[in-house]
């Protein structure tokens, strides 16, 4: 059975694992830089990129996780999980880990109390999807290798490069686990390569 870890620093982290049990994997909170090597894939989840980064920081996580993506084990950021994956964060130059070719701009969408629920279509998936966006960023660039999957008014929202899979809606919060479906495939197929 996959076992897809959920960063559980902050942030939507139970959510994830009823998603990813949903899909019919294992999932498992990952509190400690060791545990990557216990895991198939892991989801960076939504919360708040700034306090994430500095837990990141403590708990020194940068590193690992910069090896992880590397490794080719697929990773998947949701909201500000896809902040902290992108080279580029508009309005600074300090990026996080750095791995996906996207610049994304930090609450693109407005502020709390502007959240809102969006069905979008996303490549991939039969049917409309149901985004939910809290305080969410939006993907301004992406680079040439990177896969647009959805776009909201012309905003890009979900994006694959690889290994790496971003949106900047939140996927846990609604009973349709598709998106996640989408990752823990590409997650199947990452073990299946690895093992030939």
């Amino acid at each position: 059975m996959l076992t897809i870890g959920v960063l559980g620093l902050q942030g939507a982290v139970r959510e994830h694992i009823r998603s990813i049990e949903a899909c019919g994997a294992a999932g498992k909170v990952i509190k400690w830089p060791e545990e990557l090597k216990e895991i198939d894939g892991l989801i960076l989840p939504g919360g708040e990129s700034t306090t994430m980064r500095r837990l990141i920081d403590t708990y020194q996580f940068m590193k690992p996780l910069q090896e992880f993506a590397a490794s080719g084990k697929p990773v998947f950021g949701t909201c500000a999980g896809l902040i902290i994956l992108a080279k580029n964060i508009a309005g600074t130059n300090d990026a996080h880990l750095g791995v996906l070719d996207v610049t994304v701009e930090r609450n693109s969408f407005g502020r709390q109390v502007d959240s809102f629920e969006a069905d979008l279509t996303v490549k991939g998936l039969e049917g409309p999807f149901t985004g939910v966006f809290i305080r969410a960023p939006h993907i301004l660039e992406a680079g040439a290798d990177v896969e647009v999957l959805s776009e909201h008014n012309g905003r890009i929202v979900a994006a694959k490069q690889g290994n790496l899979l971003g949106c900047s809606f939140h996927p846990e919060l609604t009973d349709d686990h598709r998106m996640t479906k989408l990752f823990v495939e590409m997650v199947e197929k990452h073990k299946r390569e690895a093992v030939v």
